[in-house]
């Protein structure tokens, strides 16, 4: 069935005023002024958004769709995410990986769990790999993943600068990066390197040597975790500056003793100092651990990552005036979609899928389409996974 979206203020990112939306078949057939949609012989649910705003479906580029964790033992594995996790936070694609764990979680799995929340509803891609190098793949190679098979984007999340690393030299991670690249190439992927960022004194030395020592473009490694302390953060904004891009992780707001970064201050930081905003992405780290370990590398608590952070901080930034809505949009959405090469995402645009998102005048969640399918109604969830009750 077709559903023709009434009288929204579309966001497509830009602001582009009050129209109509056809969905159908999955895709956005239509995008036009009020009345202009004309429709004979076809049946059509009609949902009328007026005071509404029509946004892309938020893009989560890093989410432990398996659960991650494990540092404190067996115990402390974290659980697998659920669809309903994802809708609920207006989330209607997702990049998922492993972490730490790279044993009792594995490729083969992770792929399984890409493709059971597709079939729930929603759009999913996978990293090859967990923190080690050599990576684990399922083909035996991050080259033929990335031509071979379909939801493979990139290698990640690889650890770096951090004590649960391998501890991989300049020559593998170049060696890594070069795979992603011409594998990315030949597979009309992405071909991402998206690398872990630990605590690390060495912060993104790695990085820099890669683009001074080797032809491999900045744009082809994407760090993750790079609002973990300050001086990581400030190591990144160089990163940003010399033609890189960075992940920051949204979650709980740091408390005072907290040396993490806030998303707020991340995105003041780049329009202090000019740095295009564009470069930057934001994600979950959802269903991951968040562990604390002390200076002698002990474990002394933890935590889990949770979808529902990354919509309140979606929030937040625009009801805290730190960015206007179109701009939220695209660090929430379009740039890890413009990244990532996900075709169809982050825009509303004929031809693009049908990801939509609609939400109210103080940003809640009214209404969430995934691929054309209607998976949360007027505040009411839709989505049930395979098993929910």
């Amino acid at each position: 069935m077709a559903t023709l979206i009434l009288n929204g203020e579309v966001f497509a990112p830009e602001p582009v005023g009050r129209k109509d939306i056809l969905v159908a078949g999955g895709s956005i057939e239509a995008v036009a002024e009020p009345g202009r949609i004309r429709l004979d012989g076809l049946e059509v649910e009609v949902l009328d958004a007026t005071g509404k705003r029509v946004l892309p479906g938020l893009v989560d580029p890093h989410v432990h769709i398996l659960g991650g964790g494990g540092e404190g033992g067996p115990a402390t594995r974290a659980p697998e995410i659920r669809v309903e996790d994802i809708v609920s936070s207006g989330v209607t694609t997702v990049i998922g990986c492993l972490g730490t764990d790279g044993v009792t979680r594995h490729m083969t799995s992770l792929l399984a769990k890409a493709r059971a929340l597709e079939i729930e509803g929603l759009s999913t891609f996978i990293f090859s790999g967990s923190y080690e190098i050599p990576v684990r793949t399922l083909t035996g190679g991050v080259r033929s993943d990335l031509i071979i098979i379909d939801k493979v984007v990139g290698a990640g999340e690889i650890a770096v600068s951090d004590h649960r690393s391998s501890q991989p030299t300049f020559d593998e991670v170049a060696r890594l990066a070069a795979e992603c690249r011409v594998g990315g190439m030949l597979g009309g992927k992405a071909g991402a390197l998206h690398l872990h960022l630990g605590d690390g004194k060495r912060k993104l030395e790695l990085l820099f040597r890669l683009i001074g020592e080797t032809e491999i473009p900045a744009t082809q490694v994407i760090p993750t975790h790079a609002n973990r302390n300050r001086e990581l953060f400030e190591d990144s904004l160089r990163w940003v500056a010399s033609g890189g891009a960075i992940d920051v992780t949204v979650g709980p707001d740091p408390a005072p003793d907290d040396p993490d970064v806030s998303l707020e201050d991340c995105v003041r930081a780049f329009l202090e100092r000019g740095l295009p905003l564009e470069r930057l992405m934001a994600s979950s780290d959802s269903n991951g651990s968040l562990p604390v370990f002390d200076a002698s590398g002990k474990l002394v608590r933890l935590t889990v990552a949770t979808e529902k952070d990354f919509i309140r901080k979606f929030r937040d930034l625009v009801l805290k005036n730190v960015l206007p809505l179109d701009k939220a949009v695209r660090l929430f959405s379009t740039n890890a979609a413009g990244f990532y090469k996900l075709a169809g995402k982050g825009r509303i645009v004929p031809g693009a899928d049908a990801d939509l998102i609609l939400v109210d005048k103080d940003l809640a969640l009214r209404d969430v389409f995934a691929r054309g399918r209607r998976m949360m109604s007027g505040g009411r969830l839709l989505a049930r996974g395979t098993f929910s009750e």
